[in-house]
């Protein structure tokens, strides 16, 4: 029996740091900042790093070092990406439950901007291509089942897996990408009605449900079907609503170094919080402690907490603000 089942991508990420421009463009009463870079020009490369990474491969290790019993199951090519990306979760002491077919493993490159945020080209490869008749269904004995963003065939199997989860009162959260949202709500609706935790970012929630102040739009999720609905914001905090609750925590003031990962961090940590304490301020807590660790160093998986680590640094930031909601 796991405490975790992660299901999503890997891949191998590469951080390239540049002297890029950033430059904003206005469309209509709405603003867009963007990486620019000279058009036919060769651009040096100040420092490259290698990590693996997706949605998949950050929550399992971080799952795995806060303490549960972590699988991983995803689809990986028969290549030395595969390779290096088993080895790690081997080390990591996580089951590798998925599949390893022929088409090539996923693949980022990571352009850092020069205000410490991040643009991602993403080569989906066979992280798209999980299907659910492949999937060993007798190694699905877990409490929960944690959902990253998957494309194509994958999101099918992430359908089917929440049908089958809801029968086997297996607990299930789902933290979908942009390109997931923007799909919007009667494309996710199948899923999101199986899903007893939704984790969103604030623009990826307004996509889903419209621009409206927060707590309408965490209202407005808990109406698609999941228990729980989270809007991380950044700098700016999160917000949680269990259908009764408000509950808002601040971010930590730190320097930050890179912020791929944040959100990945930020999930797990509340996931095992649920699952250790079936609280939902203590896993806002554990979530926060959890991301603030990572945006300090380079690297998705860099500096995530064990458990004990974890309980220390919330110590420190004991931040939640809880409000009664009038329905």
């Amino acid at each position: 029996m796991y405490d975790v089942i992660t299901v999503g991508s890997a891949t191998i990420d590469v951080f390239a740091k540049t002297e890029a421009e950033l430059i904003n463009i206005k469309h209509g009463k709405e603003e867009e900042t963007l990486i620019a870079y000279p058009s036919g020009t060769k651009i040096l490369i100040n420092n490259l790093d290698f990590h693996t990474g997706g949605g998949g491969t950050n929550t399992s290790v971080a799952f795995s070092r806060l303490g549960l019993k972590t699988a991983f199951l995803g689809r990986l090519g028969n290549d030395n990406n595969a390779d290096l990306i088993l080895q790690e979760l081997n080390k990591e002491k996580i089951d590798f439950i998925g599949i390893i077919g022929k088409i090539q493993t996923g693949y980022s490159v990571v352009l850092d901007s020069i205000e410490e945020d991040r643009t991602i080209l993403t080569y989906k490869g066979a992280n798209s291509n999980l299907k659910f008749s492949e999937i060993k269904k007798s190694k699905l004995k877990t409490k929960w089942l944690y959902f990253s963003s998957m494309m194509g065939e994958s999101y099918k199997t992430l359908e089917k897996l929440a049908e089958l989860a809801k029968k086997k009162k297996i607990m299930v959260a789902f933290n979908p990408s942009s390109y997931l949202a923007k799909e919007g709500t009667v494309f996710l609706r199948k899923l999101l009605k199986n899903v007893d935790l939704l984790i969103l970012n604030k623009e990826e929630s307004e996509y889903l449900v419209g621009h409206n102040p927060t707590i309408e739009l965490l209202k407005n999720l808990s109406i698609l079907g999941p228990k729980y609905t989270i809007i991380t914001d950044g700098k700016n905090g999160a917000n949680a609503y269990d259908g009764e609750f408000h509950y808002y925590i601040k971010s930590n003031k730190v320097r930050i170094k890179e912020t791929t990962g944040a959100g990945d961090s930020f999930a797990s940590g509340l996931v095992a919080g649920l699952v250790y304490k079936n609280d939902l301020k203590f896993g806002l807590n554990l979530g926060m402690a959890n991301a603030t660790s990572v945006i300090k160093h380079m690297g998705a998986k860099n500096k995530l907490l064990k458990y004990n680590e974890a309980l220390k640094e919330m110590k420190k930031n004991q931040k939640i603000i809880v409000k009664k909601v009038r329905m």
